[in-house]
């Protein structure tokens, strides 16, 4: 009798936790909230700062013409933070849409952010652990369990239609998210991998890339100027958010794709502004290389700049070439 009271025990426990299961994985997360006070950044386009990044991403084009760089390799936006109550901006194929690599880890964060304030999700020191890996480190494995915790979906085999469309409609979230607070021309809901998304995963893009992540320019400059202006959240998350993203790009490093050192912190190295101060989240893949930097000088600067550079992976120089005539440049805008 013994045995088998322990065997009816075993088979309840057993069903209990498949009850569980099937209900973590059917639960639809609550939506977003958007708070009342929130409004978005307003930008002023700016003939200067037009003139400026037009001439800067020119001249790039000019010095990398013996390896073919061409225009529609390239797109910028830049946004002069000096004054942030009239925030000037300029654009080069701003609107253009672009595969984002890691930046998009800087969305996830913002979105994670939002949740853990809202008390939708609970800090944990395991969620600590991987929002730091995902963003200073890069982590693709990191990426995939933020997105997880955010979207209350997991990866896994492929889905009956009728199941995969509300599994598609709870990984949209943070796309209504960002949607909601009027961002246009960008997709950010699937996970970032090291070699190639499996099942489920590979069914949501349609099993040919068609549903992968996009972002412009435009889109990144605008969160990132909000992030460092302090409106996507409270100060002290807004916080939180720019020490994961603060770059030390003194010293040296043998990795060419270091954050710190590989892209709009060479810029810094390069002209000796060792005094001056950088905030970022870079992305690169076998075909792309970007950068999502904010910059402040000891003489004053302040200003985002977002670049991304397709078909170029391998040229670490296309992005602090920017940077550089930026730098040299917008100092003598007022």
């Amino acid at each position: 009798m013994k045995k088998l009271d322990a065997v009816l025990f075993c088979l309840v426990a057993f069903c209990l936790f498949c009850a569980t299961l099937s209900a973590q994985n059917t639960k639809t997360p609550k939506e977003f909230k958007i708070p009342a006070s929130y409004t978005p950044v307003k930008l002023e386009p700016s003939l200067d700062a037009q003139t400026i990044l037009v001439a800067a991403v020119g001249e790039t084009l000019e010095k990398f013409k013996d390896k073919n760089l061409k225009a529609e390799n390239v797109a910028a936006t830049l946004i002069d933070l000096r004054d942030p109550n009239n925030l000037k901006w300029a654009t080069v194929r701003g609107e253009d849409k672009i595969y984002p690599a890691s930046v998009v880890k800087m969305f996830y964060m913002n979105a994670l952010e939002r949740r853990l304030e809202d008390g939708q999700v609970t800090m944990t020191p395991e969620l600590e652990r991987g929002l730091k890996d995902m963003i200073v480190d890069s982590s693709n494995e990191a990426t995939q369990y933020i997105l997880d915790v955010l979207t209350g979906t997991s990866s896994g085999s492929e889905m009956p239609e009728k199941d995969f469309i509300k599994w598609a409609y709870k990984r949209n979230i943070v796309n209504r998210f960002y949607a909601a607070q009027g961002y246009q021309n960008i997709n950010v809901n699937q996970k970032t991998f090291c070699e190639d998304a499996y099942g489920i995963e590979q069914q949501f893009r349609g099993y040919k890339g068609n549903n992968r992540n996009m972002l412009t320019t435009n889109a990144t400059a605008r969160l990132l100027t909000e992030i460092v202006l302090g409106k996507t959240n409270t100060p002290e998350r807004t916080a939180v958010m720019m020490n994961l993203m603060k770059r030390d790009f003194s010293g040296t490093t043998k990795d060419n794709d270091d954050q710190a050192h590989g892209f709009t912190g060479i810029a810094l190295i390069n002209k000796g502004m060792k005094d001056a101060k950088l905030w970022s989240k870079a992305g690169w893949t076998s075909t792309t290389r970007h950068d999502a930097a904010y910059i402040e000088t000891p003489d004053g600067l302040k200003f985002v700049l977002v670049v991304f550079t397709e078909k170029f992976a391998n040229e670490r120089n296309i992005i602090p070439t920017i940077a550089e005539k930026i730098l040299d440049k917008l100092g003598k805008t007022k």
